[in-house]
């Protein structure tokens, strides 16, 4: 079935000694699961999974799609820098039980679109099941192009894309040429309404950890031709979204975003620590504070 609805991509909660802390990521699950998304994103940015040894990346598998026990849709990640390292992940993911595959581009060396293309097309070979592109060309340092994205979904290499590239002009025109099939879905927190209204058949919201309830309303909205409801929640989203600055400039954006979702997430009571993998750093008391003044402004505290 084609892929649609709110797919949060699942933060992935750690213990002070930096293990997968398992009943943590139960309730979070539970959390996600109960603010009515439509499937769930293990092992993506939000994941962390950039900084997650191997052995994270089988605990968080075998975790989640245990616990969902088929409820909805769980796609893993399986993101490393060339295509033997990633069809390492894809088989771990595919023992564990999986229902799809997000891959992106390979990184590090530098890669033609041909290359991109036999990258994809091996992944799917090995994986067997739906494999999903994820541009993100901030991480990766390559854009996919339209007519790579078309020409993989042609052939049935690839069931959809979660595009985190920004360039909406690109996400529009992939929208009106993709096959019916093909699965679009928008990787913003703050242009969801926009990417919904063109045509967009989902969105994978790092800050629907957070509020998943209040993606599930937006998308729920936009279904039903009700695009000033969806607006109004996307506006509520916007504003609860500048949690992530609350640290800098003493530390990187990706420290500050992903330490604002997990100490939302502790101050709810979803999971017990905010711990983020080293080398990213943790915010302090006063970071910690306006995140808390941001939930209580979108009525989540």
């Amino acid at each position: 079935m084609k892929l649609t609805g709110v797919i949060p991509p699942v933060c992935t909660p750690l213990t002070p000694s930096f293990d997968v802390d398992g009943p943590s990521l139960t309730r979070l699950v539970d959390h996600l699961m109960d603010g009515g998304v439509d499937g769930l994103f293990v092992l993506g940015s939000s994941s962390e999974a950039a900084y997650l040894p191997d052995g994270h990346r089988r605990a968080v598998l075998d975790t989640v799609v245990g616990h969902v026990a088929g409820q909805v849709p769980v796609l893993a990640g399986v993101i490393d820098m060339t295509t033997l390292r990633v069809l390492d992940h894809v088989r771990a993911a595919v023992v564990a039980g999986v229902d799809g595959i997000v891959a992106t581009a390979p990184f590090y060396a530098r890669t033609h679109p041909a290359e991109i293309a036999l990258h994809f097309r091996t992944i799917a070979e090995v994986a067997e099941l739906p494999v999903y592109a994820y541009d993100l060309p901030v991480s990766v340092h390559t854009k996919l192009g339209r007519d790579l994205l078309l020409e993989l979904a042609s052939s049935g290499v690839l069931a959809g894309v979660k595009d985190s590239s920004g360039d909406d002009g690109g996400l529009r025109s992939l929208i009106l040429s993709r096959p019916s099939s093909f699965s679009v879905l928008t990787g913003s927190e703050v242009t969801v309404d926009c990417a919904l209204w063109m045509g967009a058949d989902g969105v994978v919201p790092g800050l629907g950890n957070v509020d998943p309830h209040g993606y599930a309303r937006l998308f729920a909205a936009a279904r039903a031709g009700d695009w000033a409801a969806a607006k109004d929640e996307q506006e509520r989203l916007i504003n609860l979204f500048e949690l992530v600055t609350v640290g800098l400039p003493r530390m990187g954006g990706g420290s500050s975003a992903l330490g604002a979702f997990k100490a939302a997430l502790h101050l709810r009571g979803v999971i017990d620590h905010p711990t983020t993998a080293v080398p990213q750093i943790p915010l302090n008391e006063e970071e910690t504070r306006r995140v808390g003044k941001h939930l209580a402004d979108a009525g989540l505290l």
